[in-house]
């Protein structure tokens, strides 16, 4: 009768420390579930919210044309893990992940005129590396970067920066600004774990779209300008401005203008000749360093004062930095729709 009672008791202890062994296991289970969460990590090892590496980045373009070195074709680009040192030479981008608020940025094209809105990278704490069309390759090599962005006005230099480190295209395309611009906050979104944040920032769009839309309803007609020097250039739908006509919904007064990158050669006869309701200008000049705009007093003169849109208070003057150098930001952007807005409201 002992012995069967000292088995009970043996066994009884055994299923209790067996039970307590599972208990134990279980509770650190969930503790290390609960430290993944707090992480942000899943069983996989992946964040649950962040970007997954390693990762295969796509230009926004496929190729360009260039009169120095004919096509260039853009390579997609492999990347192990997140850059953390970060080279930007186009200011739409720049734009865009300052709005997504990704650190890391250690180099900037200060040599042109950034926007105003993001001259707080003209500190010393960002590296000077060049201007949009001149890249200080040595400069950017002592940096160290983990990635360099470029766009069209440094696609010259794509394989030369190659040799530095990785390159990815992230510009617009002439032919399909808006798509490609918002590829370009994608990629940003994307590389840099910050898709909540773009989602958020883009649905500010929705709004702002639907307002301009409304606004250009009221105006038959329209012709954007790029103003340089005393001189004016036009440009249409299938123009780098053309978005003003395909996504504003502004009516162009005329298709027949050149699709040049710098717009048609427009005269001021020209303009009262073809008399848009609306006339819009780009001030190219206040984008050079030191140069002094005549803008207004060059435009309104004796022959486009004659124009309706003189008559009716509708040229509206467009701030150079902003529409020249850093479209494709996501504030760039949505600053371009509120100024029409507020000129023409």
């Amino acid at each position: 009768m002992k012995k069967w009672k000292f088995a009970s008791a043996l066994i009884a202890m055994s299923l209790m420390l067996s039970a307590c062994g599972s208990d134990e296991e279980a509770s650190t289970e969930k503790s290390n579930e609960s430290a993944q969460e707090q992480s942000g990590e899943t069983k996989s090892g992946t964040a649950e919210q962040g970007p997954t590496y390693p990762m295969t980045v796509s230009p926004t373009i496929a190729s360009t044309e260039s009169e120095e070195a004919g096509t260039i074709n853009f390579e997609d680009v492999e990347f192990e893990k997140m850059p953390e040192r970060i080279v930007v030479f186009d200011y739409g981008f720049l734009d865009t992940l300052d709005a997504l608020g990704v650190e890391g940025v250690v180099g900037v094209a200060k040599d042109s005129t950034l926007p105003s809105h993001l001259e707080s990278y003209s500190a010393d704490e960002y590296v000077n590396i060049g201007t949009l069309k001149e890249p200080l390759l040595e400069d950017i090599a002592e940096i160290g970067p983990d990635v360099i962005f470029i766009s069209g006005r440094q696609s010259v230099y794509y394989e030369e920066l190659k040799e530095i480190a990785p390159v990815v295209f992230v510009g617009t395309s002439q032919d399909d600004y808006w798509n490609t611009f918002l590829a370009s906050v994608d990629t940003a979104a994307k590389m840099f774990g910050k898709e909540a944040e773009a989602k958020d920032y883009l649905a500010k769009f929705d709004a702002a779209l639907e307002e301009i839309k409304t606004l250009a309803g009221n105006y038959e007609t329209s012709l954007v300008t790029l103003y340089n020097e005393g001189k004016l250039s036009g440009f249409s739908t299938n123009s780098r401005f053309g978005y003003m006509y395909d996504v504003y919904g502004f009516k162009p007064v005329t298709q027949d203008i050149d699709a040049s990158s710098h717009g048609s050669n427009f005269g001021f006869e020209a303009i009262l000749e073809i008399d848009p309701e609306v006339l819009f200008v780009i001030d190219r000049t206040a984008v050079t360093p030191g140069a002094v705009s005549n803008v207004e007093k060059d435009v309104e003169n004796e022959i486009v004062k004659k124009t309706q849109a003189y008559k009716n208070e509708r040229i509206v003057y467009l701030d150079g930095p902003l529409w020249y150098l850093s479209g494709g930001g996501l504030q760039s952007e949505l600053a371009k729709i509120e100024e029409i807005l507020a000129e023409l409201k």
